[in-house]
Order: C-alpha cells, then structure tokens, then sequence
C-alpha cells in the first residue's frame, strides 16, 4: 500500500531510534528462572516447575518463530519468572535480556490511561465529562460518512459529545487507518499523517461513528495523552516520569531514550512468505511534535512488570503508591455495558493480522484494557485485563489468580499467529507452574 511506503520513508528520515538490521545467523541463551533481586520478590526463583517455558522459549527460537523474546511472570509476592532466549541484536548477536529495550507501542496506552485516573482521584477530570470542556478541538467533532463521486470524503456534525469515559474505552469515535480501510483511504486523499508519525496533523482525523455507539480500538488514548498535559501543565514525557516512572523504579521508560539505552534496543523483524524471519529498520521519531499517548513509549520487560505488579497488587509497588485500590478495581471493570469488542480487521496486512484475542466468546472493556468474560483458554480467570502492543508484545493481569505476565518480541505483522501460539504455551506453563510450586 503507498500510506506504508510513505509511512516507512517519512520515518527513516526523521532523527530517531534505529533498529539495526543485518542478521548474521540466530544464536540463542539458555532462558531461565529469575534469581530474587530484592526482599520483594518471591522464593519461588530457578524453581523445576517452570522448565517447560524455559524449555518453549527455546524452542520458539531454535525454529524461528522469534529472533528474540523474553517472558516474565509474577503473583502478589512478587516477580517469580523471567525466561529470555535467542537474539536482541541481528548485527552484534548480543543475547535478548529482561532489560533489552523495547518499543511497547498500544501497551504506552494502560500507563496513559493511570496518568489519566490519577488526575480523575484529584477531581481534574471527571469519566463523563465531556473532553471539549479541557480540549476544544474535540467540541464539534465530524464523522466520515464515506466519499463522494469525486473521491472527497463526506462529513458530518458528530450529534454525541465525546467524554473522558468514550476516549479511555475506545467508544469515541476515533479509529487507526491500519484497521480501517475508510481512514487509510482518507489518509491518502487529504494527506493526513498517521499517528504514528507523531505530528499534530494526525489530529484532525475524524470520527467513523457516534460516540458511545459502538467499540473500536484508534487514537483515542493519544487524546488522553494531550488531556492530562492539559490539565497537568507538563508535557507527557515530564509528568509519566515524576508520577509513575520514579516511584515506580522505571529508569528505562520513555517517550525520548539516551544513546546507552538505543544501543539495547531490540533488532525488530518480520515475518516473510516462507515464515522466516528478516531483520528490518525500524524507527520512531526522537523529535515528535506529541507525546503519543497510545503508542509512543520505550522500556523494558523488567520495568514494564513493575508496573503491572503495581496494577496487580492494588496501586501499589513497594511501597509506592501510584494508584488507589478503588481506582484499579474500576479500570478493571466494564465500561461499555453491552457494546462489544470486535475483530479488528485488518486493513494493511503488512503491519497487522486481524486481531481478537477471545474469538467466538464475548470480551469487554474497562480503562484501557480488553477484559474476558469467561476463563481463558490457557489458565486467566474470568475478569482478567490484557491488551499488547503493534511488535507483537503482550501482557495480562489476572485479578482473581493474582498473576500477571508479559512476553516481548519485536517483529512485524501485529498478531503473529506462532508468535500468539507462544504466548499461550508461556501463560499455560506459567499457571501450571504456580500449581506445582
């Protein structure tokens, strides 16, 4: 498609973030269970029960479903598993770690929304208040009622005001042209870039639906991202660091990353017809004219864990409190009543598979995670929150079970179906090994 060539040049001409890419051969370390690093964490480390993920991160590399990936896994006692296998750099063969970087991309959008129900706890936003009130750019939205004979889109005047509550839950309005063919097509006819560009321009992307009428997954959480810099007087960068990044020990997460921390970034890559993988450039722009709310952060699988222990054990990380117990429960609960969460078909296969990750059962959404209904397939409870990021990055929190994990790859397309199948087989493993623990 030309919105993705244009995509790619526009990016490896900005100053930003290289992914090096020449692939001398996929060497591999031994994963393993993660030795305690502090009184915080669990006993439960280099425990016999969880060999079996060591052993399916193993495997994951040696038949190349991933260059790299690293898994980690922890319950209210603290982190108990941390498995790391294969390659984190294609040029210089350095092994992947817990502490290589990482774009984390749509998983930016469960820190932005804390951001958010932070400033909520201190009465600077209220869920149903509508977001033109801190933002006029969102008073009179438009909605994309298709295109002419001509080709030129066709607007017209939004009749529901978009609220805080819309924007967190993905019932704004707001779509991503990578899962929507009607927005790539308007990308391409007005030249409006994509978000992930990091222009301001990508703002004036219009609505595809009413508010509150329906779900689907856009750049509603970069709104967010631009509502609590309102309302905070501090850039996103500034604020994610002082309200959650240094309580939280994050010292590797950011929108803006030091040249030590570039030369950890994880090679990505992407899959080719024949089901190899290829390493490719990838890059973000260093000099962004927005923070991106939904998709613009960088970290690593250890300190992006702390941050789901926090969420895990109500708000709190050793001893910091980041979120009320109360505020968690809510983000954890169904804010869209009887809407659904649909497939999100994709509409440029080079970037992503279509994506549901509960086919066949009904999933809702709470403040800003995917939530499943019934039991998952591979041991989550029912109530469980999950969502991932476009590099096929993934996490879940099980509120009922008190467990929580992640797995980091970095390759392209978004929902690779062995990199998922992996994803499974590590959730599985992990759960059994809590049983036989």
């Amino acid at each position: 498609m030309a919105v993705q060539t244009d995509r790619r040049r526009l990016l490896k001409g900005a100053s930003s973030l290289l992914a090096l890419a020449t692939l001398g051969g996929v060497a591999s370390r031994d994963a393993r269970a993660v030795s305690p690093r502090a009184s915080g964490d669990a006993a439960l480390a280099d425990h016999p029960s969880y060999s079996s993920i060591n052993q399916c991160l193993q495997r994951a590399v040696d038949d190349g479903t991933v260059a790299g990936v690293v898994a980690m896994g922890a319950t209210e006692r603290g982190l108990v598993y941390e498995g790391a296998c294969g390659r984190a750099n294609a040029r210089t063969g350095e092994a992947i770690s817990s502490d290589t970087v990482f774009w984390l991309l749509s998983m930016t959008k469960a820190i932005t929304a804390t951001a958010c129900m932070q400033r909520i706890e201190q009465g600077r936003l209220r869920l149903d208040q509508p977001a033109g009130e801190i933002l006029p750019q969102l008073k009179s939205p438009q909605i994309l009622d298709g295109f002419d004979v001509s080709g030129h889109p066709k607007l017209r005047p939004a009749r529901n005001a978009i609220t805080v509550r819309h924007l967190l839950t993905h019932t704004s309005g707001f779509t991503y042209s990578i899962w929507s063919d009607k927005l790539s097509r308007y990308e391409t006819v007005t030249g409006m870039p994509d978000i992930g560009y990091s222009m301001n321009g990508a703002f004036a992307a219009p609505l595809e639906f009413e508010p509150g009428e329906r779900w689907e997954c856009g750049i509603s959480m970069d709104w967010v991202g631009k509502l609590v810099e309102a309302v905070t007087d501090q850039s996103l960068e500034v604020y994610f660091r002082e309200h959650i990044f240094d309580p939280l020990s994050m010292h590797n997460t950011g929108f803006l990353i030091g040249s030590k921390q570039k030369q950890r970034v994880a090679t990505m890559h992407r899959r080719q017809a024949d089901g190899s993988l290829a390493p490719e450039p990838f890059e973000t722009n260093q000099r962004p004219e927005f923070f991106m709310g939904g998709g613009g952060l960088f970290s690593t699988p250890r300190d992006y864990m702390a941050f789901l222990q926090m969420l895990l054990t109500g708000g709190t990380y050793r001893g910091e409190r980041v979120l009320r117990a109360e505020t968690v429960a809510t983000m954890f609960r169904n804010h869209i009543g009887d809407l659904q969460v649909a497939e999100m078909r994709t509409a440029q296969p080079s970037w992503s598979n279509s994506f549901d990750q509960f086919p066949g059962t009904a999933h809702k959404w709470g403040l800003s995670f995917d939530i499943n209904t019934e039991q998952g397939p591979h041991g989550r409870s029912a109530g469980s929150v999950s969502w991932a990021g476009l590099l096929n990055t993934y996490f879940w929190v099980d509120p009922v079970k008190r467990v929580a994990g992640s797995l980091f790859t970095q390759m392209l397309p978004f929902y690779d179906a062995r990199v998922v199948n992996l994803y499974g087989q590590f959730e599985k493993a992990f759960y059994d090994g809590l049983r036989r623990a």
